[in-house]
């Protein structure tokens, strides 16, 4: 009886041990750290600016951080502050870490450089009073910023005021500003802005607007004629032959150059040999550029697209007459949108108010796709189209004289619509010559 009593107490025993280990194995039970919500795990910011980020986890108690940017450990703390120094795509990667396991959030970044959220503004500048500026139009903010050139590079500028910055395009991730009388063309790093090659202002100088042809070539047009320039020294390699006179507008679209020359009209150039291919006269206005690779402009009560691999012309009726620059040349005032062209209906010496829209169907000529009210009128192009945001840019002053140009505003309709989504107003002789976009 002992023996057996002895027996039962010992496995009393151990069966209350056995219950004392599994209630505290039960309380030693760790849970891996948990995300909590809903996360938003893109963004974009731009270069300067700086974004928190945080773990998202429920309960931090016993828990390590790592943050990894592409891959690289950056921090341990529960956030991290990204501030980048490039543009670009970033992985960023949280991981929470503690006894029970671990879990990772990665968040997908897109930086932008400095000046590619938005549109530059060319402004040819007050004559006299001061050279051009090169404006910034920011998405984010819906604001323009003034003067950012010099801004960026203090120690350049666009002088001599006595000249006027006319015209600029992006080509190769590269900003092309070209200025008319005496005045330099500049090329700059199209996202930061910061220059970084010249041909010098020059007493002579009459440039007038530029087209690459390749990464290491390009065509710079003049009051006397088309100039080959090297990319790599912008230095210039001669002329195009058999073109003389003042030249204006320039696009190239597959093998081809078409230029816009004031005595000949269009010019049609091979872009590999230089020859002069096809000239089509009677054009005032141009270049607009659809997707489908025609290339439109305009003269007289005409607008006329050329297929830009067969160069065969095609002829639609206006329905009003079409007047170029060549007085006090400036870009002309169509542009293209998908395969939509809009061209603005221009006096002989000054802007217009009626912007029209042709969609492939004459009818669609009939009525201004928009109409400008008050007292505003197109100046410089006038219009320009931002394939990002799928809208037509207008740029205005007020009709008249004097004060009456230090009145400006910028206007954003939907290209499909032609509602107003945005307006900017702001006041200075700015003189609006061209808008830039990012493609």
């Amino acid at each position: 009886m002992r023996n057996n009593f002895f027996s039962k107490q010992l496995i009393a025993i151990a069966s209350l041990m056995m219950l004392v280990t599994s209630c505290n194995n039960d309380d030693d039970f760790t849970a891996a750290p948990v995300i909590k919500g809903e996360q938003q795990l893109k963004d974009t910011l731009t270069i300067g600016k700086t974004l928190q980020l945080s773990s998202k986890i429920k309960d931090r108690n016993n828990v390590s951080f790592e943050w990894a940017v592409n891959g690289n450990v950056v921090g341990s703390d529960s956030t991290y502050t990204f501030k980048p120094e490039t543009r670009g795509d970033f992985k960023i990667t949280m991981t929470a870490k503690n006894n029970g396991g671990n879990v990772s959030l990665t968040y997908d970044i897109h930086t932008f450089g400095a000046y590619e959220n938005g549109f530059f503004m060319i402004n040819e500048g007050w004559f006299g009073h001061g050279t051009g500026t090169v404006g910034f139009y920011r998405y984010d903010t819906k604001a323009i910023e003034d003067s950012v050139f010099v801004k960026v590079n203090p120690d350049k500028d666009l002088k001599p005021e006595s000249s006027t910055l006319e015209f600029g395009t992006i080509f190769n991730k590269k900003l092309f500003l070209v200025s008319k009388v005496g005045g330099p063309v500049v090329v700059a790093d199209a996202y930061s802005l910061k220059e970084e090659k010249r041909i010098p202002a020059q007493g002579g100088n009459d440039w007038r607007a530029i087209v690459g042809i390749d990464e290491n070539q390009a065509l710079l047009t003049s009051g006397k004629g088309i100039f080959k320039l090297n990319l790599n020294t912008m230095e210039l390699n001669g002329q195009v032959e058999g073109i003389t006179g003042q030249v204006g507008d320039v696009v190239k679209a597959n093998g081809y150059i078409f230029a816009l020359s004031a005595s000949k009209g269009v010019i049609v150039i091979n872009a590999s040999t230089l020859a002069v291919e096809k000239t089509i006269s009677g054009m005032v206005l141009g270049f607009a550029v659809t997707d489908d690779k025609k290339v439109w402009a305009a003269g007289g009560t005409k607008l006329i697209n050329i297929d830009s691999n067969t160069l065969e012309v095609k002829e639609i009726a206006l329905g009003f007459q079409a007047y170029g620059s060549w007085g006090a040349w400036h870009p002309g005032s169509i542009t293209a949108a998908k395969n939509a062209v809009f061209i603005a209906k221009n006096g002989s010496w000054s802007g217009g108010k009626e912007i029209y829209k042709y969609n492939g169907d004459v009818s669609s000529l009939a009525s201004p796709f928009v109409t400008l009210t008050d007292s505003n009128i197109l100046y410089g192009a006038g219009i320009g189209y931002d394939k990002k945001k799928n809208t037509l840019v207008v740029n205005t002053v007020n009709e008249g004289y004097g004060a009456n140009f230090a009145i400006n505003n910028l206007y954003l309709f939907n290209a499909d619509s032609g509602a107003k989504t945005g307006t900017v107003s702001f006041s200075g002789y700015y003189f609006p010559a061209v808008s830039v976009f990012h493609q």
